[in-house]
């Protein structure tokens, strides 16, 4: 369900320029007045891209073992707070989900034709400027006429 909200929220995303611009649509953005530093989603930014992500990283994190995991416990030896290494940790998963979906569009790109659906092809599939028919083709020169059947009897 996760997957399938990142790909429907996302869209293509060759529409996004760079990892940057998809993170900053999907994940909080940093508001700084005076001392004092606030994280919210940008005004252009997704709900539910955001959402979907953090339910990535939650995932990741309770979950001993994964690279997530890891790199959030690095993010807390390093000295951030649990909610910054938990902000790091989703802006590397928006980075990678972005890296994956760019690959994966140019890869569908290169197997389908310019209609985008797999098969389609620029030249004509006529064999040639007039097609000509098969001898099954071609109609009788008279109507057909039918047997007529015998009468079932019984056993």
């Amino acid at each position: 369900m996760t997957a399938a909200r990142l790909l429907g929220r996302t869209g293509n995303p060759n529409r996004f320029p760079t990892a940057s611009a998809f993170a900053q649509y999907a994940g909080p953005i940093e508001i700084a007045s005076a001392d004092r530093v606030r994280h919210r989603l940008s005004r252009r930014g997704d709900r539910q891209l955001n959402a979907a992500l953090h339910t990535v990283a939650i995932t990741q994190i309770r979950m001993p073992g994964t690279r997530g995991h890891a790199y959030y416990q690095a993010k807390l030896a390093e000295g951030k707070t649990s909610r910054e290494a938990q902000r790091c940790l989703k802006r590397r998963l928006a980075d990678h989900v972005w890296r994956t979906m760019v690959v994966d569009e140019r890869r569908r790109a290169l197997l389908t034709g310019p209609g985008g659906q797999l098969g389609a092809a620029t030249e004509s599939s006529a064999a040639g400027p007039t097609p000509s028919a098969g001898s099954s083709d071609k109609s009788l020169p008279e109507p057909a006429i039918a047997e007529p059947t015998p009468p079932h009897q019984p056993a």
